[in-house]
């Protein structure tokens, strides 16, 4: 796929009207994207670890994280940090500082692990809504009640027409209040989640239940494989590092964006694992190796049914804006690219302006572009599609993870740091950060191998259309 060419901006050029982020909304925004579907199954995840594995590991990922997103930070600008020229997409940067060659590779892990978060989440957010029904249902039929069954295929549908509406939105920077409510909802489910399942423990009269090592299982095969499959559901609840460049986009500046994106990256990642590491915990603590693949949808909790129908709807609220949030990088450069290809199209470059009348509301105009709103509704219906038939909440996450963490938060940002101090092949930094991204390359392989053999063992007993796992 062509590529257009590096959009550089002056410091004092770019358009300040449009950036005017803060530390605290850039803060939301990490929030926004971090926490979503990965929180749902930490304390599954915990559980197939153990005690001493489990938290290590969370704890670990998010210093790798934290490290290597402030070397991404740095390289927003180039070729000084502070004082060189903009790099608007994270793969600007990856052009800037590592070349033509590196511009693919860094395209397509980019965009597809985009891409599939918004799979994970159509995923997740239908999966919340079922449980809001059968919650209900129970609660005024019994449980096991026999009619309290639903489809996911319906649910993904709703969740994608609400996101065609949002998608309408121009870009990044107006979204701003849609992650501020996103991260609202995200603490809101977080805290609900944590209460039920300290009330859960408690009720055990605060016996600790779990194993040092985690879920026995028949076959040690099943084991290992479980484990592959919790570090990709890990790595998954910690990518955020396909925005990062968008997000810090969005500063203004002074002070420099490079300092204000450090700080939010330190301020959501240390919000983010301090949740991880309660749920997490928490949740084995409640169920031993009995946890759910997801927290609220396993159907852990059935009372209080209105408590669980209100961390359903805030988890639904959250992958809502956290959507857009992954969605509008996707959007710009489909339509940068397809603006390109065709420059002198009417349909291309045209946008019509609607005036509504205003009787109970204020009076307004709406721009409408046809390619943004014809290609937009197609990524959407297409990423919906393939929800619909890989409906697998854990598989889905730990191969979106697998995938995304090492290229994307490890390799580029090493890489990049290494080219702008120019440190040698052979030096002791060079030899450290080349350690740390071999063992994250054979983490994620691992981390795949567990993601594609447990979608490949619930696609022998899936029903297209209708599962949701």
């Amino acid at each position: 796929m062509e590529r257009r060419a590096v959009v550089a901006y002056d410091a004092e050029a770019v358009d300040d009207h449009e950036r005017q982020g803060t530390v605290w909304t850039a803060t939301s925004h990490i929030v926004a994207a971090v926490v979503g579907s990965g929180v749902l199954a930490l304390a599954w995840t915990v559980a197939q670890l153990g005690w001493v594995v489990g938290p290590l590991v969370l704890v670990g990922f998010s210093c790798v994280t934290y490290y290597t997103s402030t070397l991404l930070a740095n390289c927003y600008r180039y070729p000084d940090p502070v004082t060189g020229t903009a790099n608007r997409e994270y793969i600007d940067a990856v052009r800037c500082y590592l070349g033509p060659k590196n511009v693919m590779l860094c395209g397509c892990a980019q965009y597809v692990n985009l891409w599939g978060t918004l799979v994970g989440y159509t995923i997740t957010a239908s999966a919340s809504m079922i449980a809001v029904k059968r919650v209900n249902c129970f609660h005024r039929e019994g449980y096991g009640a026999g009619d309290c069954g639903a489809s996911g295929s319906t649910y993904m549908v709703v969740f994608g027409l609400f996101q065609l509406l949002l998608s309408q939105l121009p870009s990044l920077h107006n979204i701003a209040w849609l992650s501020v409510v996103a991260v609202a909802t995200s603490f809101g489910y977080s805290f609900i989640s944590l209460g039920l399942c300290a009330a859960k423990w408690a009720s055990h009269h605060g016996e600790v239940r779990g194993t040092l090592a985690g879920a026995d299982v028949d076959f040690p095969k099943d084991k290992a494989f479980n484990v592959l499959l919790a570090l990709g559901n890990i790595a998954f609840s910690y990518t955020f590092a396909d925005v990062l460049i968008e997000i810090q986009d969005t500063l203004r500046s002074p002070p420099a964006e490079n300092k204000t994106m450090k700080r939010a990256s330190l301020y959501g990642l240390s919000m983010t694992t301090v949740f991880y590491l309660l749920l997490g915990c928490t949740g084995y603590a409640a169920f031993g190796n009995d946890a759910p693949g997801n927290i609220l949808t396993g159907f852990a909790f059935y009372e209080p049914f209105w408590l669980v129908d209100l961390a359903n709807i805030c988890v639904i609220v959250h992958l809502i804006g956290a959507y857009q949030v992954f969605a509008q990088p996707i959007f710009a450069r489909l339509e940068s690219y397809v603006a390109c290809q065709w420059p002198d199209a009417k349909f291309i470059n045209a946008t019509y302006y609607v005036r509504l009348p205003g009787r109970w509301w204020p009076a307004a105009t709406v721009a409408v572009a046809p390619l943004k709103l014809v290609l937009r509704t197609i990524i959407i219906m297409f990423t919906t599609l393939v929800a619909m038939l890989l409906p697998f909440f854990n598989a889905v996450l730990g191969l979106i993870g697998a995938l995304g963490f090492w290229p994307l938060s490890v390799y580029f940002p090493v890489s990049m740091h290494v080219a702008r101090l120019g440190i040698r092949r052979g030096e002791l930094r060079w030899w450290s950060l080349q350690a740390m991204s071999f063992v994250c390359l054979l983490i994620s392989i691992a981390a795949s191998i567990g993601s594609v053999q447990d979608i490949v063992h619930n696609l022998k007993a899936a029903a297209p259309f209708k599962t949701v796992n």
